[in-house]
């Protein structure tokens, strides 16, 4: 049986998370055009290359290739009514909601455990396809996937911070477990 390799990356910084909002469909806060490509030749073989829908997953995933592929399993966590809000400005009850409660959307949009349910079957779909695949997406999606292949408690996934331009390597041969890798 040969491995599958899954790097996830995250996107480049956006204007609204540096301004503490949900994110909504914007743009990195770089020159991603001048930029574009910059990461290229960081692995020894073409992999796959993957993103999210959104803008600032297409631009970030320019940084390691021409040719990414849309995949919508990767698309950002839904935040319904609070996108491009700013977190400091929502009702402090129904953010604690549903920070506490995994199956709680107060917002309209979708919840941690449908999330995680999404991105889990995303995660099974690659286990039949070997090699190495490159998957630009979100924070919120990279906590998904650990807690998926981790089986941590749901209470653990905001204690994850995933910062921008960050790698997680998953690798999976009968089963999937996080690498940690050195760069020295």
């Amino acid at each position: 049986m040969l491995a599958s390799r899954l790097t996830l990356i995250c996107h480049a910084i956006t204007p609204l998370q540096k301004h503490g909002r949900f994110p909504d469909d914007e743009s990195v806060l770089m020159d991603w055009q001048s930029a574009a490509c910059t990461l290229a030749g960081r692995y020894k073989k073409p992999p796959r290359l993957l993103c999210g829908p959104e803008a600032r997953t297409r631009q970030t995933a320019g940084l390691f290739g021409a040719h990414a592929e849309v995949e919508m399993a990767l698309r950002d966590a839904d935040f319904g009514a609070w996108k491009g809000h700013d977190i400091s400005q929502l009702d402090s009850e129904a953010l604690m909601a549903w920070s506490t409660d995994s199956a709680c959307a107060p917002h309209g949009g979708e919840s941690v455990d449908q999330l995680c349910t999404r991105v889990g079957q995303w995660l099974q779909s690659l286990e039949t396809h070997p090699g190495h695949t490159v998957a630009v997406t979100h924070p919120f999606v990279i906590r998904a996937a650990m807690r998926c292949v981790m089986q941590f408690p749901v209470s653990m996934f905001y204690r994850i911070d995933v910062e921008p331009l960050s790698a997680t390597e998953l690798r999976f041969n009968s089963v999937w477990r996080l690498r940690l890798e050195t760069h020295a």
